[in-house]
């Protein structure tokens, strides 16, 4: 394809809002699972530093 400038690349040519659409939601969920894999990381963390010596000798 031919794009003779930025808006013609970013409208691909009729289909730019599905495409980028689709940029933006993935992209949004790979910040997401960031975000969730740290949480669960602290709250991983919290619970072996409140549990960790429980039935130790």
């Amino acid at each position: 394809m031919n794009w003779h400038g930025l808006q013609d690349f970013l409208a691909m040519g009729g289909y730019g809002s599905y495409v980028w659409g689709s940029f933006s939601v993935v992209f949004g969920l790979m910040i997401l699972e960031v975000w969730a894999l740290g949480r669960r990381e602290r709250a991983t963390q919290a619970a072996v530093a409140n549990h960790g010596d429980e039935g130790a000798p």
